[in-house]
């Protein structure tokens, strides 16, 4: 059975993308390669909305993570690490392994930060070099406010980093006006390649602070990767392939434009979102990312059972909550610049049977008329 996936990644990867990476593969010391480097690098300027450098990594979107802690901090440091789920708690344990004094402002889960709360703390208890916050946060479903805590941050003289693993390219994130001084993400998030790349954009303030670095650091230096990108080469074997088919999405990205990529995904979000409700079932995310919708699941129905009823009878895959929220709700991602609002009614009509098959009690059909009037209403 062919199973659609409505996970928040890996996302589909389109057709032209997939006929770029079966190309003839280019040697990575080559003129070619150099080309296809400088012109990948601008294209994701653009995504990021930066003028700052945007280096490429062959790592996931953790060890974009990493490479900011080991570049930017030195052990001893302060800083605050926003912790509102469990991707924003990988901040809280990257601090940890490298000796990082991380104050955690945790976030009850389904919320996102209040940036008037980090305005307090970073005053009340500062000084702190660092604020590391969580864009999207992709275990929630939650949007945290940049722009604010940009602000925040500036007006307390930190550094902004930002995991945007799942958000970018999903939600507007402007690094360079929103003072964001390192932005990071995956490939196979809203780029819509395959997992195995990830990029992060460094402001100039940022750059100085890594050159001053006490953290000692190989394979993710940074200060190593800006060297060899200067030459039109990365410092180790890098992912051809992907940046292949990275080429070719950001140049479908650039036809579509920041701002109706944005709409898709929002639209597809109202679909999502319109159909839920119709159900008489509740959002998790009280700020919601318009990468995924999560669904709090009703009284005496357990999200681990129903998803697998899902997957089995449907072919279709729902993502689940995690952690201590494993069963308690479920991540319906509507992430990629490619999806389609009746892709959103696959994953309603999927979630109406499952929710049938357990003994939940609905108007049959009500998810997925409700979907389709949004449709209709916007397009």
């Amino acid at each position: 059975m062919k199973v659609t996936n409505f996970a928040p990644g890996p996302t589909p990867v389109p057709d032209r993308v997939v006929r770029k990476m079966s190309a003839p593969i280019l040697t990575h010391r080559s003129t070619e390669f150099s080309d296809l480097l400088r012109g990948v690098a601008s294209g994701l300027q653009h995504v990021f909305q930066t003028e700052n450098d945007v280096l490429v990594l062959t790592a996931s979107g953790s060890g974009a993570m990493e490479a900011a802690v080991v570049n930017l901090l030195s052990p001893g440091d302060r800083v605050l690490a926003i912790s509102g789920g469990k991707f924003g708690g990988r901040w809280v344990e990257l601090c940890a392994t490298y000796g990082i004094d991380a104050l955690t402002l945790d976030v009850e889960w389904g919320k996102a930060a209040d940036p008037d709360e980090v305005d307090r703390i970073l005053g009340e208890q500062g000084p702190f070099e660092a604020v590391l916050a969580t864009h999207s946060e992709t275990s929630t479903g939650v949007l945290h406010d940049i722009e604010a805590l940009g602000r925040v941050a500036r007006g307390h003289g930190c550094y902004l980093v930002v995991d945007a693993i799942s958000g970018l390219g999903a939600n507007e994130l402007r690094t360079d006006d929103w003072h964001v001084d390192i932005a990071l993400t995956g490939s196979q998030k809203a780029l819509m390649i395959p997992p195995g790349l990830a990029f992060i954009s460094v402001s100039k303030r940022a750059w100085q602070r890594i050159e001053e670095s006490r953290q000692p650091s190989y394979y993710l230096n940074l200060n190593r990767a800006r060297d060899s990108f200067t030459k039109g080469l990365t410092p180790y074997t890098p992912a051809v392939s992907l940046l292949m088919g990275l080429d070719e999405s950001l140049r479908m990205m650039k036809e579509l434009g920041l701002k109706e990529i944005y709409r898709i995904h929002e639209r597809n979000a109202l679909v999502t979102r319109a159909g839920v409700a119709a159900l008489g079932l509740n959002l998790f995310a009280r700020r919601p990312s318009n990468v995924l919708t999560s669904v709090v699941m009703p009284p005496g129905i357990d999200g681990s059972a129903l998803l697998k009823t899902i997957k089995q009878e449907c072919g279709v895959t729902i993502a689940n909550g995690m952690d201590h929220y494993r069963g308690k709700y479920i991540r319906i991602a509507h992430l990629g610049y490619n999806v389609a609002p009746s892709d959103m009614i696959v994953a309603l009509t999927a979630l109406e049977h499952g929710l049938s098959r357990h003994g939940y009690v609905f108007e049959s059909g009500a998810g997925v008329a409700a979907a389709e009037r949004v449709i209709r209403e916007t397009s």
